[in-house]
């Protein structure tokens, strides 16, 4: 290890000498066009153009000579540093705009930041991609002297990726660098080493991320869109000089998109599983469109661990999986088991999102930020101080069955074993007509505990109490009902973050103190009907084993024809 980082910096301090002849052997401009295929934000752009920008949630002042002002954040620094905001400029598309970015970028020319974040291959690939991508927005009408200084930039940061090769960032962003390589070597195609050194890690990259299904190993549904707009641009690269896609790249485009779409909701945004945000349903359409021209949707999804059900026009999403493995376990939530439900274009269950700002991020991972059951204020996953899942669940069982359009699920997992001496099963049951979900939620172990299910409300849903103990939920022209028991129910506040900014939400909680939760087959409440017998083959709980306490909250949700306050 310590020999290949040795050997790494000496290639990196190669990469960063002056170019041989002061760059004069140099295109005076790239041979291929690099397009930049996605939008811009034109109100982030103009706010740019007037010397603020607005990233991952912060807003600082930018401008020449700013690149290293110490009071800018991590995920702030990142995006200033990948210029991918030029798109926001471009969206704009004024003369003051393009001057902007201009001066930008030449400023970055005489005098780049010094940052070690500057140097990270991921950070590289995504400015010399933005770069290329933009040339003709920017540099295409600029002066001689500023086209070859950015020409001969863009050669030395070709140089630094293929340096930094493999990448040592795990994730999506060993993808961007490699688009950054790849942008290069269409750029320069004089220079075929960057090309070589594209394809001779290309494939490696992928099938480390990439599972078997589809899936990207990081299990969240941003990262599936992140990572393949990484690989769609690849690919638009590749059909523009002519060259053929790698193998390894056109697997995964296909594999991936199927995915992506199965984890829609009918309003076209993204479920919010490990730390997702809805993100723009045309953005996502774009994207697919670049990567595909099927459209199918994934049914089966058991590498990634997700079930999706879907019945008339209800959806139900579930995470039946264990937490991200390591070293791509930093945005990992402990959302194992936990559940989405929309009917037709209206979210109704959801997860709380994914944090922008850092206090966010590490309240939104635990447990109690999902549609599950939490177990004495514990997440079923804990988090070490720098990020990564410490402990996880070691065993999730699934067995899903399907009889005449009517979905069963019946799951479980160990999470709480080890903190608690539990095992948590759930079960759930989901109508052939779409209008009736109901749950089951059990805690078997050696003694009894308090436990809480949260099933977070979409800020659009409201809830009120009705006569007879259950709760209304409107959701514009729809209308449900909410019924539990086996242990108390409230409307409680909650958060809501699938945009860039929390806000306010509710959601449904069913506490449950030591000797009131509901043994097997006893209990009372709101007369909830049991979910409904599974099919032949399904396996029944069974009965409590000797020495062992078993703790059952019931509920249902139905949604109402002819909206009634009783």
């Amino acid at each position: 290890m310590a020999l290949t980082r040795v050997m790494r910096g000496m290639r990196v301090s190669l990469a960063r000498l002056p170019l041989l002849g002061d760059g004069r052997y140099l295109p005076a401009a790239p041979v291929h066009n690099v397009r930049d295929l996605w939008p811009g934000n034109t109100t982030a752009g103009a706010r740019l153009a007037r010397g603020s920008l607005t990233w991952a949630g912060y807003t600082h002042p930018v401008g020449p000579g700013q690149w290293d002002a110490p009071e800018f954040e991590p995920a702030f620094r990142e995006g200033l540093l990948s210029f991918r905001w030029l798109r926001d400029l471009r969206a704009v598309g004024t003369d003051a705009a393009r001057l902007k970015a201009r001066a930008l970028v030449d400023d970055w020319l005489h005098h780049p930041s010094q940052s070690p974040m500057a140097l990270e291959c991921g950070v590289i690939g995504a400015r010399v991609a933005a770069w290329l991508g933009h040339y003709d927005f920017f540099a295409a009408s600029a002066s001689d002297a500023f086209r070859q200084r950015l020409m001969a930039r863009i050669l030395v940061e070709g140089r630094m990726i293929a340096a930094l090769m493999p990448p040592e960032q795990p994730g999506w962003q060993g993808l961007a660098a490699l688009k950054g390589l790849l942008a290069v070597a269409v750029a320069m195609p004089e220079y075929t080493g960057f090309l070589t050194r594209y394809r001779r890690y290309i494939d490696n990259v992928v099938e480390s991320q990439i599972l078997p299904d589809g899936w990207h190993v990081e299990r969240s549904p941003e990262v599936q869109l992140r990572a393949l707009r990484e690989l769609a641009e690849m690919r638009a690269m590749m059909q523009a000089v002519q060259h053929a896609l790698p193998h390894s790249v056109a697997l995964a485009l296909d594999k991936m998109s199927p995915v992506l779409r199965a984890m829609r909701h009918g309003d076209g945004g993204l479920a919010l599983f490990n730390g997702s945000h809805e993100r723009s349903s045309a953005l996502i359409d774009m994207v697919l469109s670049q990567a595909t021209r099927t459209r199918v949707v994934a049914n089966a999804m058991p590498d990634g661990g997700f079930v999706r059900m879907q019945a008339v026009r209800s959806l139900l999403l579930v995470d039946v999986g264990i937490p991200a493995p390591a070293p791509f376990d930093h945005n990992a939530h402990a959302g194992t088991l936990s559940f989405e439900f929309s009917c037709a274009r209206q979210r109704l269950i959801v997860n709380c999102g994914g944090g922008v700002l850092p206090a966010w991020k590490d309240a939104l991972r635990q447990t109690a930020a999902h549609a599950v059951v939490t177990v004495e204020g514990m997440s079923s996953s804990e988090f070490g101080e720098d990020g990564t899942v410490r402990r996880r669940p070691a065993h999730v069982g699934v067995e899903h069955a399907v009889a005449e359009g009517a979905h069963w699920l019946n799951l479980s997992h160990d999470g709480y074993h080890a903190s608690a001496g539990t095992t948590y099963y759930r079960r759930l049951y989901l109508s052939a007509d779409g209008e009736m979900l109901r749950g089951e939620e059990t805690l078997e172990g050696e003694r009894e505990l308090t436990f809480a299910l949260r099933l977070h409300l979409h800020p659009s849903v409201t809830a009120v109490d009705a006569l007879d103990g259950s709760i209304l939920l409107g959701a514009g022209e729809q209308h449900w009902r909410f019924r539990a028991e086996g242990g108390v129910v409230s409307i409680e506040e909650s958060v809501y973050s699938g945009g860039q900014v929390p806000c306010r939400t509710l959601q449904l909680v069913v506490q449950v103190e030591p000797a009131a939760g509901m043994a097997e087959g006893g209990g009372q409440g709101a007369g909830v009907e049991p979910a409904a017998p599974p099919p032949q083959g399904s396996t029944p709980l069974g009965d409590v084993p000797p020495g062992k306490m078993r703790q059952v909250v019931r509920w249902g949700l139905r949604r109402e024809k002819l909206l009634l306050l009783t």
